[in-house]
């Protein structure tokens, strides 16, 4: 029999080697304010979560008779005042999370 080759391109809508390059080194150049970035929202949700944690256990039977009333509000005191920071500073660092989960231990 008889046979053809057909062979189709298309490079349309391809990106040029130079597309690909500059898009390489723009995700190279952000992937270091991405790791910050994922580092902060990282602490903040553990500070968030130890913050809710500690304030749940706090309503626990056994913790309230391990604790006198005057440690427990304390303790209640420092939770709502870390969780209004929290929400008045949702752009902090991981330093400044790190730190304002120490201050409440």
């Amino acid at each position: 029999g008889k046979s053809q080759k057909i062979t189709i391109t298309s490079d349309k809508g391809r990106l040029s080697e130079e597309e690909i390059e500059r898009m390489v080194r723009e995700a190279e150049e952000n992937a270091e304010a991405d790791k910050a970035s994922k580092e902060n929202v990282e602490a903040k949700n553990q500070l968030e979560s130890y913050l809710y944690s500690l304030r749940n256990t706090l309503k626990e039977e056994g913790m309230k008779a391990k604790l006198s009333e005057d440690d427990q509000e304390k303790v209640n005191t420092a939770v709502t005042e870390a969780l209004t920071w929290l929400e008045s500073n949702l752009t902090a660092t991981k330093a400044e999370y790190d730190e304002k989960r120490a201050e409440v231990e």
